[in-house]
């Protein structure tokens, strides 16, 4: 029982086993004729073996053969028919054989299948019989018995089976009768029989046609001439001493080599017993390689002798004395193998370029090692070399999968030259190798990458619009469009403001410009991201930070903030008459909205009352008396300070320091004066321009009442007949004060209407709206279905009113 457990497992992996190599590899068998014509349909192979004729193509379905011989058929991709590639001859390819079987492999990929395909070639009728030579001589003893037999040349005929040589006729003759046999091999064979005895008085010699026919239809034949001689008595044929010589001789033997000496004795002596050699039967391709000696009966070697063609040669020799009497021995060369053919390695298929993306153990090609040799000069090894990220996988038969080891990365190595070695088992073993030149096709797998983590530029405000602040660059090591970087600005904003409005890039060339001037005093520094994007699918990007500086330009004068400027306020500053020499009377304050050196700030005197009485402190600005105070100085003393600030080229202000040396306000009494003196031209330049004004319009509205009374009385009607609506267009504005801003507080709007039937035109303003009753942007709108007289009264007022709602 345990024994039936352990055997069921084992069974049942074997039949798995066998199905699976029943459906790697399949054997079909194929009958042709030869000659047939190309395009000729042998089968189905398609159908045979159960594929989806769709997918032959996708699976690069071909015919290879074993050793890379002629290839007769193909296979139809489109109907999985197989087809005649090239006439086939079968004595060509066959010679003598009686079998004649081609044998192909059908290859599929995907997965890799292999089917061995044997093409049975059946032979035609397409030769007919030939005698070796064209005349065959006798020369028979007038004395030579009744039934005496004289054996005849044997017909060849390239054909096989019933469409080789059949039968033999002789021409109707009173002497000679034919006798056809069949020899060991089962080949026909004729003899000459004498039927009546010859009398070389009456005739010394005659002509015979012997016919030989063969089996095939339509029927073939071939003819010779049979010429006898007729001579005294000759008694004995020749003999050989073996009727069959076998011997080996080795492929490449070289030319004139001997390969074996038949041997033939005739007992008669004198020339009824010189025997002579020949071939009485040798096929095509034998009858090029071999040739006998006709004295000595060698055979030597007159062609190229290859193993690969033809594994033996069969022939027959005849020996034949001087009369004609001949006898027949059959010789065998089996030819042996010798390890001179190289491995040949063919490339069946190439998938390249790969991807770099391949995975591991992705199958790059397909190749088939040959060797023509036999034995152990056909054992192939197979090897590639160690640097590359390949191996060979053995696969079916003689076929090997190139398959990938290890990760490919395009950007190290894009190209890969791999040599493949083949080596027999022979002795000395041969060698063949074959490179294959694989390229590595790019994936985008690498993202742009940026030469510097971070970015500064430094740019000097008051710039102009469009000018290059600096230059990013990524680089990305795939090729073409993968390699490919366009540069651009991550959306975002600096202070609320679109980053867009402050800087733009050059999306080639990662140059970036400014957009508008900016402001040192406004922007200091701001950053911005830029990405680089490359163009594959899909894309890939890497980001880049760009900090910007604006550096400071001497474009702010300086500020003086004390003493206040003039025209807003005048100061005066007392200074004791007991001041000393060294004593703080004021100072000037100042600030620069620049900075660095452009807001370092320096103070000068530049005009003053009394130049010796007081200086300045340079950077400080504090005014302190340069000597001590006399009664003889002057009470006003007025000093113009100016403000410079270090820039290049330096800005300046000046401010005016009003000073009053005095203990006691009640001793100034012109200070009034003084205070005022500088602002009242300015009073009267003012009172002036608003007189002006006032005349001017004063006069202008007198003007326009005189020219509205004298075109009333001209044209009465000019405007209206009877109550007809003013169109909307020409309805008075809308007028809003906004509070505060103007003369007056409140909004008005006024609607105006004309009296009907009047000799004037009259303008009432009868209706006000203030802000509670309308907006101020609003428009007032008139119904034009109401008749515009319904509105109107007083219709014959002669005075324009106002009504003003304060």
């Amino acid at each position: 029982m345990e024994r039936g457990m352990f055997c069921l497992p084992s069974l049942l992996l074997l039949a798995w086993i066998c199905g699976f190599v029943s459906v790697a590899r399949a054997d079909l068998s194929y009958t042709v004729q030869e000659e047939t014509k190309r395009q000729s349909v042998i089968g189905n192979i398609a159908k045979d073996l159960g594929l989806d004729v769709k997918r032959l193509s996708a699976r690069k379905a071909r015919i290879d053969t074993e050793d890379s011989a002629r290839r007769y058929c193909d296979v139809n991709l489109g109907s999985g028919n197989l087809i005649v590639a090239e006439t086939i001859d079968r004595e060509e390819l066959c010679g003598s054989r009686t079998s004649c079987v081609l044998n192909y492999e059908l290859v599929l990929e995907n997965p890799l299948e292999v089917h061995r395909v044997s093409l049975q070639i059946e032979d035609i009728n397409d030769n007919a019989p030939r005698f070796p030579n064209d005349r065959i001589t006798f020369e028979i003893s007038e004395s030579a018995d009744k039934g005496q037999r004289y054996p005849l040349d044997e017909a060849h005929d390239s054909d096989m089976g019933q469409n080789t040589v059949q039968g033999y006729s002789l021409e109707r003759n009173e002497h000679f009768a034919l006798s056809v046999r069949e020899n060991a091999e089962r080949g026909k064979y004729a003899e000459l029989v004498l039927e009546k005895e010859l009398d070389r008085e009456q005739q010394k010699e005659m002509n015979l046609i012997l016919t030989a026919t063969d089996g095939g239809s339509p029927q073939k034949s071939g003819t010779v001439v049979i010429h006898i001689n007729v001579l005294d008595a000759n008694d004995n044929a020749p003999v050989f001493s073996q009727s069959v010589y076998r011997v080996t001789l080795a492929e490449n033997a070289p030319l004139d080599a001997g390969v074996v000496t038949v041997s033939a004795t005739d007992a008669d002596e004198g020339a009824n017993g010189d025997v002579t050699y020949e071939f009485s039967r040798i096929s095509d391709r034998a009858a090029k390689l071999f040739s006998i000696d006709k004295i000595s009966g060698e055979i030597k070697v007159i062609g190229n002798i290859d193993y690969e063609e033809e594994t033996y040669y069969e022939m027959r020799v005849q020996a034949k004395d001087g009369p004609g009497l001949a006898s027949t021995a059959k010789v065998v060369i089996d030819i042996t193998d010798v390890n001179d053919n190289s491995p040949k390695i063919v490339l069946k298929s190439l998938n390249d370029p790969i991807p770099e993306n391949a995975a591991v153990g992705t199958e790059v090609a397909i190749i088939n090692v040959q060797d023509k040799d036999s034995g152990d000069n056909r054992q192939i090894r197979c090897s590639i070399q160690q640097n590359a990220p390949f191996k060979l996988n053995p696969s079916i038969k003689n076929y090997f999968s190139l398959v990938t080891t290890s990760v490919l990365d395009r950007e190290k190595e894009a190209d890969y030259n791999i040599t493949i070695t083949a080596t027999d088992g022979g002795s000395p073993p041969l060698s063949s190798s074959l490179t294959i030149h694989l390229s590595v096709s790019d994936v985008n797998d690498n993202p742009p990458v940026f030469d510097e983590q971070s970015y500064s530029a430094y740019l000097a405000e008051n710039n102009k619009p469009g000018t290059s602040i600096c230059s990013v660059t990524a680089r990305d090591p795939d090729w073409r469009q993968n390699g490919t970087v366009l540069y651009s600005l991550v959306s975002s904003e600096v202070n609320g403001v679109p980053v867009s409005s402050f800087l733009s890039i050059n999306a080639d060339t990662g140059v970036i410009h400014a957009v508008r001037s900016f402001d040192y005093e406004q922007f200091r520094n701001f950053k911005v991201q830029v990405v680089a994007r490359d163009n594959g699918s899909p894309p890939l990007s890497s980001n880049t930070t760009v900090s910007v500086f604006i550096t400071d330009e001497n474009d702010n004068s300086p500020q003086i903030l004390y003493p206040a400027p003039e025209g807003k306020s005048l100061m005066t500053e007392m200074v004791p008459k007991a001041a000393l020499s060294g004593s703080l009377v004021s100072k000037v304050i100042a600030v620069d909205a620049d900075s660095g050196q452009n807001a370092w700030l320096s103070y000068h005197i530049v005009k003053s009352t009394d130049p010796g009485l007081f200086r300045i402190g340079l950077h400080s600005g504090e005014i302190r008396a340069q000597r001590d105070i006399s009664e003889s100085d002057s009470m006003k003393q007025n000093l113009v300070i100016s403000v410079k600030d270090n820039g290049q080229p330096p800005l300046s202000t000046s401010c005016s320091v009003y000073l009053l040396i005095s203990d006691n306000l009640a001793e100034v009494p012109e200070l009034k004066d003084m205070t005022y003196e500088e602002s009242s031209s300015k009073l009267t330049s003012y009172l002036i321009i608003a007189l002006v004004s006032v005349s001017t319009f004063f006069l202008t509205f007198i003007i326009l009442i005189l020219a509205v009374r004298f075109c009333r009385r001209r044209k009465p009607r000019l405007l209206f007949d009877g109550a007809v609506a003013i169109p909307s267009a020409y309805l008075p504005p809308n007028y809003a004060e906004v509070e505060g801003a103007g003369t007056l507080r409140s909004s008005y709007n006024y609607d105006a209407y004309l009296t009907t039937g009047s000799h004037t035109s009259d303008f009432k303003f009868i209706r006000s709206y203030n802000d509670n009753t309308l907006p101020a942007g609003g428009t007032l709108k008139m119904c034009q279905d109401d008749p515009f007289g319904s509105s109107m009264n007083n219709a014959d007022s002669d005075e324009v009113r106002e009504v003003i709602h304060l």
